[in-house]
């Protein structure tokens, strides 16, 4: 696993260096200390994972992410910052990123790389702890239909947000996993969401 890592502490990017570099399934191909640095450096070396501090001078790390992943849609991105701030945790998941853990979860990030590797969402326990209650803040409610959503979409949608597998809506709406595959792709497409994952927040953030 190739890994780019990009923190405007370059004591904190030599630390993170040595520990990575320490897993046998681990590569350290770069390190940059800006959201500049971190598109620029990913563009070149392609990193399977970028591991990326968040608050940043000359360019911050969500902005640096929200410009990767409209380029790039599979980006892994996983944030590392010692910020619990409610407004950076709902922009990394509004732009797609595939984590967020705090600094202080030391124990933690070599276990995340590789899940984020692995097309796997990873968060940190305290920010486990928040998802509910900052995906269920108050908004205004989302009308399906000015998407064009329709019923069954929506009964879909609602199946997904409650973490039901492609097999399991299909079994339980008495639909092809085919057909379920299909009609997510094209809720994806109406909504403008990448992945299950926005889909579940959009209906969370729009209850």
């Amino acid at each position: 696993m190739k890994v780019l890592i990009v923190d405007d502490d370059k004591l904190v990017c030599s630390s993170l260096k040595i520990i990575l570099d320490s897993d046998k399934d681990i590569t350290v191909v770069g390190t940059g200390n800006s959201g500049r640095d971190g598109i620029l450096l990913y563009e070149e070396l392609k990193p399977d994972v970028l591991l990326m501090d968040i608050r940043m001078e000359k360019m911050m790390g969500l902005e640096a992410g929200e410009i990767l992943l409209k380029k790039y849609p599979n980006a892994k991105i996983l944030y590392l910052t010692t910020f619990l701030d409610d407004d950076y945790i709902i922009k990394a998941l509004n732009i797609g990123a595939k984590g967020y853990l705090l600094k202080q979860d030391f124990d933690s990030i070599v276990p995340a790389l590789h899940a984020v590797y692995k097309d796997q969402n990873v968060y940190g326990n305290e920010i486990i702890t928040k998802l509910p209650g900052l995906l269920q803040q108050s908004n205004p409610a989302a009308n399906y239909s000015d998407y064009g959503i329709t019923d069954k979409e929506y009964e879909l949608i609602c199946k997904i947000a409650d973490g039901l597998s492609n097999r399991e809506i299909s079994e339980l709406l008495f639909l092809s996993e085919g057909t379920v595959r299909n009609y997510i792709s094209q809720i994806l497409e109406k909504l403008s969401l990448r992945d299950r994952t926005q889909i579940a927040i959009f209906y969370y953030k729009n209850k």
